[in-house]
Formats: structure tokens, C-alpha cells, sequence
């Protein structure tokens, strides 16, 4: 198997036409090519009359023979030899579990947690406080109508997590040096993803096709046995000399003595119970900001130019230090999509962004965020749930300004310090109502500064950015999570048994590095313990 290091294609192709140029760049026939299976595909698009794909693929000619004869003629740039790294775990566990694992949260941590406990035959318990995705969809379609907030089942919580409801992307920063990226990518395609998922730079499912591989995902988990209980809330921990015992489900009594803390970033009732309990936690930083919204059109011509039309809608990254010294970014940009309501307590209100799969809606919208430290939580020094009281007092002040809706105040109007009491030619694409108002009113001034220092130099990169009629709303709070729950290298907590895992817990920032995080917590509970039934 060779590895074709870079083919560059125009961006109107298709399998036949990448076909014939790797065959033009190893310099074989086109029947020589027995398999090509992309790796990876990328959009260059840095000069706008030259746009093209970039492709990475595997090549498997018709023999040994004519791979070794093709290195030897080729240079390294072109072709090497495929050294693809594929996951690969044996579980070497020796220590007996009496009870099965418990995993705490059904977001891409927990599941996958779950999901791989399940293949090496731990039967694992899998507890999610919200509905499965089928009931869930209903529910938070109910709340965007109505604004009547059901406190377990909503977009931060439910089957799937806050993913679920989110563009569903799927990239990340972090090298695949041991397969476990891919791995995931595999696991969402085998379970109804589109394939490209697991070549595509920028990979992303969006909420309509996520919600079905969630399905599929769990069915499988159940078959390989595993167990999954919905509207089950951890209400305490048992603890005693150290060491993890059971957890309370109410009035019910769990015993178990490994449990897996896969709770999400919203999780805050269950934060309050761990710090009671003396679970170690402290502090994270963590980014507040609003949701920015332009015409999906601006963001296409500034990214493609003339070939905007025969291209997927574009997306953008930007980061800017503003003068104050604060680092102001887009994050979890979201083409073709909506700005939804993603409230998940009472008399609070904060947002998100989310995209079918299609990605063509009108308006691309992206949250534009300014990092907030510890030293800006406020409250006693000592206190490591301040950056959840921080994230609740701005999202007091949305459900204030916007009586219950999404604030909404136009680009101009923040720049003159007023209310908004019309719309101009963006017109917000939200789900749940939304109000025009001030957001400026729901943050602190030293965000308001840096949001305007930020959005004037992001106009300098994507002409149009500024646009005094750009919607801006808010609040969006809930980038990532405000505590750590610390773990050691065995990715244990102090409390033995208590595997703190994914996004809610400070260990990850998405849905592939959640799963992946899963992942490896499920690799550290294997290498110690084996299965109920080996015992």
C-alpha cells in the first residue's frame, strides 16, 4: 500500500477523475490500481482564482513488485510507503469488579466510554438524567415553541449531550498518534455517518444525521450487554475511606466501585454534590461571548470569491488580542445554520450554534468569545464553583433583557451603546424566540470592549464582517466547562473508583477529543479490572 502524499484536484471531480491523477502521479495505468481510498481532503483556498482540493490517499497496486518498483522511481514528496496506525487495545485487567461499571452522562465520553466497556464484555450502566434522543427531540422542539423548560431533558442535556444539537463537528487539534481518532470517526460511520466523515479535514455530521448514529450507537451498546437507563438523575455519592461505593439514583442505592464521571460542562447541581462530597476540583478558565450573524452569501464570496456557488458553504477561524490584552475567537462556527436557545435552568438563558448536515440555511453564525480567568469569577478565592456563579449571572441578565428570548441587539447599536428596535437586512435564523434588545446590558464591559475591538479587526480579514446591521446574540456561556475535577496519571481521582472523563469534567473541548477521552479512561479501567464475568 502506498500513501500518495498530496493530489491536488480541481474543485469539480469526481472518483474517476482522482483515479486518473493518481495513476498520472505514480505512473501507472489505471488498472495497476487494484483500491484508492482517501485518507484526507482538504480545501486550499488561500488564493481565489486557484481553489482546488488536496488530497491525501492510500494506493493499492496490483502487486508488491510494482509498489516497490513505483518507490524507487518516485520522489518521497509524491508517494511513500502507507504506515496507516490503526487502534488496537487488549484489555490486561487482573482485579475482580463485583458490580459493573457505572458511567455517569450519555454525551460522546460517556457513550463511547460505554460503548468499548460493552465490547470487552463488562456490561456496563450507562446513566443519562435526560430522555433518549427520540423523546428528546420533541421535548426541546416543545421548549423553542413554547420557552417551558423541562431542567433534564433540554439541549445541554439528554442522549448525546450538547453535541447533539450543535453543528456536529467532528475536527480536532490533537495528532492520532495511537488510532483512537480514528477510531471514532469509523465508529460514527459505521453506525450511519456519511463515510466522507473519515477522510474530510474539516469533518462534520450536523445535528439531523448525529441523532440518528446516537441510535444506532446505543442499540449496539444494548446488544453487546450493556445497559442504558434514561431520566435516571445521580443525586449523591457514597464514599467511604476513600474509595467509591455506590452512587444514589434518588431514593435508589447503586453499589458499584467504578463509576465514570462523564456529566457534561452543564452538570452544575452534580458539580455542587462532588464539591460537598470533597471530590478534588478547581477552577478553569473558560471564553464568554455572544453569537454573531451574517449572511451565509458574505462568508462564501470572502472565502471563494466567483466559485463561492460550486462550493459547500464556507466557514472561517479568527482570533485577534484585543487591547486590552484579552484573546478574543470565533468558536464552533457554524455554516447554513441556526442560533439556538440553549438554556438549561430556569430564569436563565444562554445560546449556541447548530447545522443540518446540508449546512443551507441563510445565515452562517459562530460564537465570537473573550477568554474570562478565575480572577474574573468573582466571589470567595477559595471557591471552585465561581465560574459557574460567573456563568449564571450573565445568564440571568439574557433571560432579564430578553423577558425569556434570545437578546438580540444589532452590530451598529452595540457600537452606539443603544438598544436595537429594528432588524435590517439579516434577519435572525434562530430556534426559540428571540427579542431585540441591549446585549451589551448582559456582560461585563470589559467583554463589550473587547467584542468591538475584536468584530472591527475581523473586518479587516473578511470584508463585511462589520456590517452595522450583523446580529449579535447572547449570551453564550457555555464554551467549556468552568472546573477541573482533578485526576491523576491513572486517570483516577483521590476518591479511588472515579474516573473524572470528557468535556464537563476539563479534559476535553468537543465531540471527538470527549470520545476520545472516553476512550481512554475505558483503557485504564481495563488494564486494572476484568470483567464481572472473567471473575
Amino acid at each position: 500500500m502506498l500513501r500518495i502524499q498530496q493530489l491536488k484536484i480541481g474543485i469539480e471531480h469526481n472518483k474517476e477523475d482522482l483515479l486518473e491523477k493518481a495513476a498520472k502521479l505514480l505512473s501507472v495505468k489505471k488498472a495497476d490500481i487494484k483500491e484508492l481510498r482517501p485518507v484526507k481532503r482538504s480545501l486550499d483556498a488561500r488564493k481565489k482564482e486557484e481553489i482546488h482540493y488536496s488530497y491525501v490517499c492510500e494506493a493499492e497496486l496490483s502487486s508488491i513488485a510494482l509498489e516497490e518498483k513505483v518507490l524507487r522511481r518516485i520522489k518521497p514528496q509524491v508517494a511513500v510507503r502507507a504506515e496507516s496506525v490503526r487502534y488496537h487495545f487488549i484489555p490486561t485487567g487482573k482485579d475482580t469488579l463485583t458490580h459493573r461499571p457505572v458511567i455517569i452522562g450519555a454525551g460522546p465520553a460517556g457513550l463511547f466510554c460505554a460503548y468499548h466497556l460493552a465490547k470487552e464484555g463488562y456490561a456496563p450502566i450507562l446513566l443519562e438524567r435526560g430522555a433518549p434522543v427520540e423523546e428528546r427531540v420533541g421535548i426541546i422542539e416543545e421548549f423553542w415553541k413554547t420557552g417551558i423548560l423541562q431542567p433534564d431533558t433540554n439541549v445541554q442535556f439528554g442522549e448525546g449531550g450538547a453535541g447533539t444539537f450543535s453543528d456536529g463537528k467532528l475536527n480536532t487539534m490533537v495528532k492520532d498518534t495511537t488510532g483512537r481518532i480514528r477510531s471514532v470517526l469509523e465508529s460514527f460511520a459505521e453506525f450511519g455517518a456519511p463515510e466522507e466523515i473519515t477522510y474530510l479535514n474539516k469533518p462534520h455530521i450536523g445535528t439531523d444525521y448525529l441523532r440518528k448514529v446516537i441510535v444506532q450507537m446505543r442499540k449496539e451498546l444494548i446488544r453487546l450487554g450493556g445497559e442504558v437507563r434514561f431520566h435516571t438523575k445521580v443525586t449523591d455519592f457514597a464514599i467511604e475511606q476513600g474509595r467509591i461505593t455506590g452512587v444514589f439514583l434518588g431514593k435508589e442505592f447503586l453499589p458499584c466501585e467504578v463509576v465514570v464521571l462523564a456529566i457534561g460542562h452543564s452538570a452544575r447541581d452534580t458539580f455542587s454534590v462532588l464539591k460537598k462530597r470533597g471530590v478534588p476540583m478547581s477552577k478553569k478558565a473558560f471564553a464568554v461571548g455572544v453569537r454573531i450573524e451574517h449572511g451565509q452569501e458574505l462568508i462564501n464570496r470572502a472565502q471563494y470569491g466567483n466559485t463561492a456557488e460550486k462550493l459547500p458553504a464556507a466557514d472561517y477561524k479568527l482570533t485577534h488580542t484585543a487591547a486590552n490584552g484579552r484573546g478574543v475567537y470565533s468558536f464552533c462556527m457554524c455554516p447554513g445554520g441556526f442560533v439556538v436557545n440553549a438554556s438549561s435552568e430556569q430564569e436563565c438563558l444562554t445560546v449556541n450554534g447548530m447545522s443540518n448536515h446540508a449546512r443551507d440555511e441563510r445565515n452562517a453564525n459562530s460564537a465570537l468569545i473573550v477568554t474570562v480567568t478565575p480572577q474574573d469569577f468573582g466571589g470567595e478565592p477559595e471557591d471552585v464553583l465561581a465560574g459557574v456563579e460567573f456563568q449564571r449571572r450573565l445568564e440571568r441578565a439574557a433571560y432579564r433583557a430578553g423577558a425569556g428570548k434570545i437578546p438580540v441587539q444589532l452590530y451598529g447599536d452595540l457600537l452606539n451603546h443603544k438598544p436595537s428596535v429594528t432588524i435590517g437586512h439579516i434577519v435572525p435564523n434562530t430556534k426559540g424566540a428571540y427579542q431585540l434588545t441591549s446585549v451589551e446590558e448582559c456582560l461585563p464591559a470589559y467583554i463589550t470592549e473587547s467584542l468591538l475591538d475584536g468584530i472591527a479587526a475581523f473586518d479587516k480579514k473578511i470584508k463585511g464582517f462589520a456590517d452595522e446591521e450583523a446580529v449579535l446574540l447572547g449570551v453564550e456561556a457555555r464554551t467549556s466547562s468552568p472546573v477541573r475535577i482533578e485526576r491523576g496519571e491513572e486517570l483516577e481521582s483521590e476518591i479511588s473508583g472515579l474516573y473524572p472523563c470528557g468535556e464537563g469534567a476539563g479534559y476535553a473541548g468537543g465531540i471527538v477529543s470527549a470520545a476520545v477521552d472516553g476512550i481512554k479512561v475505558f483503557e485504564k479501567i481495563a488494564q486494572r479490572y476484568r470483567p464481572e464475568s472473567a471473575s
